[in-house]
C-alpha cells in the first residue's frame, strides 16, 4: 500500500509546464516519469476544481461552480476515504481547501495550523495570501512529511496562478514562477521518492494570455499530469474526476462513493 503525494500547481497550463519544469521533463526523458495532457473540467476555476480533484465529481455535479461559493464539501471525498481506511492525511494548501474539508469560514488565527484533527484532514498548514512564497509552502509540506509522515499529502502552491493574473499566461513573469516551482520540485521530490512515495504533479486549470481563466479555450483548460513512481495505461486519456479514484487505487483503499479507477498501472504496489 503506497503513500501518495498530490502536487497541484495552481494555474499552470500545459505548454508552460512542458517548457519550464526542467527536472520533471528530465525524469520523463530518462523514462522515470510519465506526462500527458489533461483537459480540466468547467468552469476552469480553482475552488470548483479542488472539489473535483478530491471528490471525483465534475463541478456541475458537486455544486461548487464558482470561487464565490463558500461552504463545506458535501458527499464523499478523498481525505475521508483515507481516514475511513485508517490512513493519515495532510495538506499544505490554500485556505479554500480548509474551508472545503475542515471548517468554513476560514479563520487564520484558528485554522492556519491543524495538528491531530479528528476530521477528514489530520494535519495541515494553510495560507490565505496568493503571494505566500512557494518556497515556504514546500518547506511546510516537508515539515508535515517529516513530523507526521502522512499516507496522503496534498501540496498546493499558488505563485504561478498569482503571476498569471498579474502578468498574463504568456508572460516572462508567469514562466519564471513556473521555473521556480520546477526547481523546488527538483529539491524535494527525490527525497519523497526515497521514502517510497508515489507522486502526481498536475494543475487545476491553465491561464489565458490575458491573465484570467474560466474556460473552455485550451490555454485555460489544458494542464499537465505527471506521474512519478508509476505510470497509467499508455495512451489513456485521463480526466480530472478520475484522480481521486486513482489515488485510492495506488493506496490500496476502497474508493467508497468516489468513481473507481480501472485499468493497468505500471509500478503499482504489489504488482
Amino acid at each position: 500500500m503506497s503513500k501518495v503525494i498530490l502536487v497541484v500547481l495552481d494555474g499552470l497550463r500545459y505548454d508552460a509546464a512542458r517548457t519550464c519544469l526542467g527536472y520533471l521533463e528530465g525524469l520523463v526523458a530518462a523514462g522515470r516519469a510519465d506526462v500527458r495532457k489533461v483537459t480540466c473540467e468547467l468552469p476552469a476555476m480553482s475552488r470548483p476544481l479542488y472539489e473535483t480533484l478530491l471528490t471525483g465529481r465534475p463541478p456541475v455535479d458537486h455544486g461548487i461552480v464558482s470561487n464565490g461559493i463558500q461552504r463545506r464539501s458535501r458527499g464523499d471525498n478523498l481525505f475521508a476515504r483515507c481516514r475511513a481506511a485508517g490512513r493519515t492525511t495532510a495538506a499544505a494548501a490554500y485556505h479554500w481547501v480548509s474551508e472545503l474539508y475542515v471548517s468554513t469560514p476560514f479563520d487564520p488565527h484558528r485554522d492556519r495550523i491543524l495538528l491531530d484533527g479528528t476530521g477528514d484532514i489530520n494535519h495541515g498548514v494553510f495560507y490565505w495570501s496568493d503571494g505566500y512564497p512557494d518556497s515556504h509552502l514546500f518547506a511546510d509540506a516537508e515539515w508535515l512529511i517529516r513530523a507526521r509522515d502522512p499516507d496522503f499529502l496534498l501540496l498546493h502552491p499558488m505563485n504561478v496562478d498569482d503571476a498569471g493574473h498579474k502578468h498574463g499566461g504568456a508572460s516572462t513573469g508567469y514562466r519564471d514562477a513556473a521555473r521556480i516551482q520546477g526547481d523546488l520540485l527538483a529539491r524535494y521530490l527525490p527525497g519523497w521518492l526515497e521514502t517510497g512515495r508515489q507522486v502526481i504533479v498536475m494543475a487545476d486549470h491553465g491561464m489565458g494570455d490575458d491573465g484570467n481563466h474560466a474556460g473552455p479555450v485550451p490555454t485555460e483548460t489544458d494542464v499537465p499530469f505527471y506521474t512519478v513512481g508509476f505510470a497509467v495505461e499508455p495512451g489513456r486519456i485521463i480526466r480530472q474526476p478520475e484522480v481521486a479514484g486513482l489515488i485510492c487505487r495506488l493506496m490500496g483503499i476502497a474508493p467508497g462513493a468516489l468513481p473507481a479507477y480501472e485499468g493497468p498501472i505500471a509500478g503499482e504496489a504489489g504488482r
